[in-house]
Order: structure tokens, then sequence, then C-alpha cells
């Protein structure tokens, strides 16, 4: 996921710990907040919905820490896959990281159809009579646009990634400017009756989708793991990248949240025909600061929405790659574009599912489009990452590790606890929608395309198990040739 091919010699570790936490923070803080507040609200019943933000952070923090230790003892380029690989080749091979490849191949693409809806609902703010049919092919000629211009040289990606990443900041930090010029503590911190009833079921069922959303704004934490071939002085940068990122996105959130709160009454939220249902941050700007305000910044965020797309698909095509490079998943995934140098089938494969699941949240709705993509993200990466942790404690005692989780075992304990609770309740919180019947049949599938890949590539359980410690013995295959003899 480090948006480009390695060079011949390896990767170089050039990215310092400023720049790591700037790469995650990108990556969290897209167009997510911007149209996951009302979500929250609809979900908790009230603008005690700032409790999924900080229940978010929380899990967010934990599963944190188990990608600190694990990134920081094996810093590789991969990020789930070379984690997975290593904790689970002794009893099943090469399948855990090939099922990562394969969920990753689904949830990450909608991730970004995610960032395509909100761009269109922001939309609806500057042009009210869009409808349906003009949204959804605004939608799909957007998606279109992302990937012709990632169909290019890294050396424009670069340009146009710095740009949109300033329009992003810019875009957050005045709404929380403009919020705070009109706010109203009794707006934001008057609850209605029962709103922390623990006793009843109602809360937890809200506070289940208030988490899920909630991870939902912090996936992009982990980012910099899965660039830790190019991370300088891994074992203490990594770590740091992931911890500091959450927090500072965290606060960054709670303004945003408590801000807009604070403006506009959590009622409009809730409501589908009031403007605040969906394009909150335009109807902050428009009560504090005018019309002409919500205009100009409801274009950053529709540049922001755009950028959120760009940069996750530009990354994301890079995870089947990097895996088939690795001899993890299919090979025509290692093919290069003759000329730009970019994997042009992982690219094309994940244009078309954020296509697909754009179209799936425009005609359902955002909170089963999350409850979808994040139900797939739990049963191989989420769950059997922290598992992974314990093995690999277990099973490569020896493995340096210049990091270690903190009050071991316990976020651990927290964070499957969390992942958990979103898994369990993700049919509840979408009824009709099925997202736990559909996550595992995902797997399932992706278990038959394990068989007919292992079968082609004579590799467990058609062939003998492949058993390589190279961390535990020092090694760091990503920026360093292998010995030799």
């Amino acid at each position: 996921m480090s948006g480009s091919p390695p060079p011949s010699g390896g990767f170089v570790r050039r990215v310092g710990l400023f720049q790591a936490t700037a790469i995650n923070m990108s990556q969290m803080c897209g167009i997510g907040p911007f149209v996951t507040i009302p979500l929250m609200v609809a979900a908790f019943g009230g603008p005690q919905a700032a409790v999924g933000f900080v229940a978010g952070a929380l899990l967010a923090l934990c599963d944190g820490l188990v990608w600190a230790e694990l990134g920081a003892a094996m810093p590789g380029s991969g990020g789930s896959y070379v984690y997975l690989r290593q904790a689970f080749q002794y009893r099943t091979g090469r399948l855990m990281p090939f099922l990562f490849v394969w969920t990753a191949m689904l949830f990450i693409p909608l991730i970004m159809s995610t960032g395509v809806v909100g761009f269109v609902q922001y939309l609806g703010y500057l042009a009210p009579g869009l409808g349906r049919t003009e949204g959804d092919l605004i939608g799909l000629g957007v998606i279109v646009l992302v990937v012709l211009l990632l169909w290019r040289g890294v050396e424009h990606i670069a340009r146009i990634t710095a740009v949109m990443w300033a329009v992003m900041i810019a875009s957050v930090v005045l709404v929380i400017a403009a919020a705070a010029t009109a706010f109203s503590p009794h707006l934001a911190f008057t609850y209605p009756a029962h709103a922390f009833d623990l006793a009843t079921g109602h809360f937890w069922l809200g506070f289940a989708a208030g988490l899920t959303i909630g991870i939902y704004d912090y996936l992009g934490y982990n980012t910099t793991a899965y660039m830790g071939a190019e991370i300088k002085d891994p074992g203490r940068t990594l770590p740091r990248s992931i911890l500091f990122s959450i927090v500072g996105i965290m606060v960054i959130y709670l303004l945003l949240q408590i801000g807009t709160l604070g403006v506009i009454d959590w009622h409009r939220m809730t409501d589908p025909a009031d403007i605040a249902s969906t394009s909150v941050a335009s109807a902050v700007l428009e009560t504090t600061w005018g019309t002409t305000a919500a205009d100009i910044v409801t274009v950053l965020i529709l540049v922001t929405a755009f950028a959120s797309v760009f940069t996750g698909l530009l990354g994301g095509s890079r995870v089947p790659y990097d895996a088939a490079r690795d001899r993890v998943f299919f090979r025509p995934y290692e093919k290069l574009h003759p000329r730009h140098r970019f994997p042009t089938v992982g690219l094309a494969t994940m244009g078309v599912i954020t296509a697909v699941g754009f179209l799936i949240g425009r005609h359902t709705d955002l909170a089963t489009l999350i409850q979808l993509l994040t139900t797939v993200m739990v049963i191989v990466q989420a769950l059997a990452q922290i598992i992974a942790l314990t093995v690999l404690r277990a099973r490569q005692p020896t493995l340096k590790r210049p990091y270690r989780m903190w009050l071991y075992p316990l976020p651990s304990v927290v964070a499957f606890v969390g992942w958990c609770v979103i898994y369990g309740f993700a049919d509840r919180n979408s009824p009709g929608r099925h997202p736990i019947e559909w996550s595992l049949a995902w797997v399932l599938l992706g278990c038959a395309a394990f068989l007919v890949w292992a079968r082609r590539e004579r590799v467990w359980p058609f062939g003998p198990k492949e058993i390589s410690e190279e961390y535990a013995a020092g090694r760091d295959p990503d920026t360093a040739p292998a010995p030799t003899g």
C-alpha cells in the first residue's frame, strides 16, 4: 500500500515520524466525518452521539496497539498479509494472507464508494434539483475520472495528492471555525430523556451502530504499517505514527461533532427532507457565515471527497500487487503498466468494485454500505490479526520486538470484543440487508478461490508448507537482498 512499486534494490527507508503521522491522518480524515455525523445522531437518537466517536477512538487505539507491535516487529511492505502469513503459516500455509487480500479487494473499494456517495450528497446542496439518476451518473463519472487520473505516472500523482490534502485540511478547519462562532451549549448538551439508560437494549443497539460508524471514520490509522519497508527507524516511528494520528484525529472529530451539534438542532439531522441530514457541514456554514460561505466550503468538501477516493484507490490497488509479487495471490495482479509502472489489474478491479459499491449505497443507504464493509473486514483482518499477535508471541519468541503492547493482553481483548460487537449487531442494524451472511459468503468464496490458486501454484494443501521466519532470523526482505548460499 506504499503507492509505488519498489525500486530494483528494494525499498528505501526515508519516511520520518512527522511524515508518517501525516500520511495516517490524511487517510483517516477524508469525507467520513462530513457524512457520518447525521448517521451517528440517528443511531444514538440525540446529541449523545459524541459517545460513538469516543468509542470508535478507543477501539482504534486498542487495535492500533496490535498494529504497532506487529508493524514494529515485521516492518515490511504489505501490512496484514505479512503478519498473517508469518503467524498462520504453520497450520494453514498461505490461506490467511490470501484471504486477507481477497477481502481487501472488497472492503477497500467499498470504503472508496462511501466517498463517492458523500460526494453526490454534498453536490445535492449546490444542485438541489439533482435527481437520483443524475446523481448515479455523476458518481460513476467521478469513479471513471479517478481511475483515469491514476492511469498516469507517479510524478503526476504526487502533485495532485499534495493539492488535495491541503484542500481537505482547509475544509475541516473552516467547518470547525464556523461552528465555534455560533456555538450553543444548549443545543450541544441537552439530551433527550433516557439518553444514557444502559439497562435498555435500545441504547446498546445504538451504541453498536455508533461504534461501527466511529471505527469507519478512524480507518486509515494503519496506513504506515503497509509502508513498513519505507519507514525510518520503524521500531520507534511506526508505533508512534499510529498512536499520534489516532489521538490527533480524535480531537479533530470531537471538535467537528460537538461544534456541529452546537449549531444545528439534532432533529434536523434525522429528517430526510432537511439538507442537514445529507450535507450537515454545508448547513453549519449557511447558518453561521451565510450561503456564499456555505457554497465555497461545499466545493472544498467535494474536493475532499474526491481526494479520499483518489488516495484510497492509489494505495489500495497496490495491495494485490504486493501479494502477487510475493506469491500470495493470483499472478496477473503483479503486472505493471509498461510505461507508468503501476498495477493495472488491481486498479481496474478495484475501480469496478467501487462503482458497484457506490450503486449499492445509493439505492440502499450509506449506513448499510458501512455495515457491509466493516463486516467484511472483521473476520480476516481485525480478529485474525489480533489472534496473530498472540500466536507469534508463542511461535516466534525470539522475534525482535522493538515495541511491545502496553498492558498486554488487555488492549487485544478490548479490541477483540469491540470488533465482535460490531459484527454481532450488524444484521440488527441493517435489517433485511444481511451483512453478516454476505461477509461469510465472501470469505467462503475466498476459500474456494484459494483452493484453485493453491492447486495451480502447488502449495499447501496441494504441496508442502513453506515455513519462513525471515523476520525472526533478523532479515528485512523488502529493503535488503536475501542472503545467498
